[in-house]
């Protein structure tokens, strides 16, 4: 019997990396003979009426949902559809206050992290600055719930720059991070697809303390010890992830530390630089559930 799923992506605008993404898809579900239709976040009318969810779409054997609107994605998930990934763990990785405490007393390491109080007005009270450098010290890292490409992460050198940056995000969700600096400007990407490592690399930028590519960072094909791979798969199982990118710190003896689990980690630069087809591993796991 034929399969048919439905990619969605964002109705205000894609980055090319999602372009990108959908391009592959398209490409490894074609030499399987599966119809794909793509649809905006916008295109897809659903609601609640009289207590149950309506959504204006044909039936699909699966849903890949590369948006991180987690409103549309509960109301199809609530009205059958199979999706890839799931809501709760598109919503848990969404926000990076809330992937560290899903994860936390699970035995992974992470940098100490505090959670920005959340804030209704604005008093001018900054005392409880002074705790969070006792706590974490300096340099920090300051980074916004929600962001990515390594936009709203800013390194902090001083008390004068942490009240700068608490006044400008102090009605935004944000977390007060260590500076892990053995690993400045570079980590470790790994791709996990139905809880099993499928590639990693590594990224550095000599002219940074963030690696990204979209940053400016170089990638590279490395080594990479058990452990890295064991958190990364611990990670996404916790998280209940089809698929994921985990990125990885290394500590100052070597040993992985989280910096960040994306539930739609782009591949277009790890299949370039491993040679490994992500986008085929994912299509065959999706077609194998």
């Amino acid at each position: 019997m034929n399969k048919k799923g439905l990619i969605v992506i964002n109705g205000y605008g894609v980055a090319e990396g999602v372009q990108h993404q959908v391009r592959r898809l398209l490409e490894e579900f074609s030499k399987r003979n599966v119809k794909i239709d793509v649809r905006t976040s916008t295109d897809i009318f659903s609601y609640i009426k009289e207590g149950t969810i309506s959504v204006d779409l044909p039936k699909y054997d699966f849903v890949i949902y590369t948006d991180k609107d987690r409103y549309v994605a509960g109301e199809l998930e609530k009205a059958g559809y199979r999706l890839f990934n799931r809501v709760d763990s598109i919503v848990k990785c969404d926000d990076k206050m809330l992937t560290h405490l899903s994860l936390s007393n699970n035995g992974i390491k992470m940098p100490t992290t505090i959670s920005s109080a959340l804030c209704y007005r604005d008093d001018g009270n900054r005392k409880y600055l002074d705790k969070v450098i006792d706590i974490i010290g300096l340099p920090m890292i300051v980074k916004e719930n929600y962001g990515s490409l390594g936009r709203q992460v800013y390194l902090i050198n001083n008390k004068k720059e942490l009240s700068e940056i608490e006044n400008k995000l102090i009605h935004i969700p944000h977390i007060f991070q260590e500076f892990i600096e053995s690993s400045k400007g570079k980590d470790y990407r790994l791709i996990v697809i139905g809880g099993e490592v499928v590639a990693y690399m590594k990224r550095e930028n000599k002219h940074s303390y963030l690696s990204n590519l979209a940053t400016g960072g170089k990638s590279c094909v490395v080594k990479l010890p058990n452990a890295y791979i064991e958190m990364a798969e611990k990670c996404a199982k916790i998280l209940g992830l089809d698929y994921c990118g985990v990125d990885i710190l290394e500590g100052k003896s070597g040993e992985p530390i989280l910096s960040e689990v994306n539930s739609n980690a782009f591949y277009e630069g790890i299949e370039k630089t491993t040679g490994v087809n992500v986008a085929q591993l994912y299509v065959d796991y999706i077609l194998s559930k």
